[in-house]
């Protein structure tokens, strides 16, 4: 058995050196503020190759499903989060999608799954987008260009077809997404 020994030491070295050569994903974080002005939550994102995967973590909002979407401008800044404008959409105006991730002819590219609420109040989620980046590579939008961009979190669920948001209601929490 001494033979072997070597080969795997060697092929340990060999996976952690591969690791190791792998770029670290870009990084980047919102806090959710209610319309009240209250912290709601937060959500990390994490740039890979083919997208970007958001991790959610909310408080204080009501239990059920609620949509979830990115949005054009970095703003929370009104109490109905009206500043931060509609949905992300295809970089070229002219190739535009509907609203919808099960639309025949969407999704737009602010489009995200539903988040679920809990009946304390509290909810979790993760969830991938490969139409979004942080810096517009590919063919996907960018998340972080001159005006930035936010999370949010609409009262009901998006039901991923009804135009323009899936029938999910008013906004109630928002996140200006930020560099780490």
């Amino acid at each position: 058995m001494p033979v072997r020994l070597p080969v795997i030491v060697f092929l340990a070295a060999s996976f952690a050196a591969a690791g190791a050569a792998q770029a670290e994903p870009k990084l980047a974080a919102g806090q959710f503020k209610s319309t009240d002005g209250a912290e709601a939550g937060s959500a990390d994102l994490s740039e890979g190759p083919d997208g970007v995967l958001i991790r959610i973590e909310v408080e204080g909002l009501a239990p059920g499903w609620h949509g979830v979407h990115f949005h054009a401008t970095g703003d929370c800044s009104d109490a109905k989060f009206m500043s931060s404008g509609g949905h992300i959409n295809h970089p070229l105006k002219s190739e535009e999608k509907p609203h919808g991730l099960l639309n025949r002819e969407g999704p737009d590219f602010g489009d995200l799954p539903n988040l679920h609420v809990a009946e304390d109040g509290t909810g979790k989620a993760e969830m991938f987008s490969a139409l979004v980046s942080f810096d517009g590579q590919g063919d996907r939008s960018m998340l972080f260009d001159a005006d930035g961009s936010a999370i949010v979190i609409h009262a009901g669920a998006d039901d991923h077809m009804s135009q323009p948001i899936g029938g999910a209601g008013a906004r109630v929490a928002c996140a200006v997404l930020e560099r780490e």
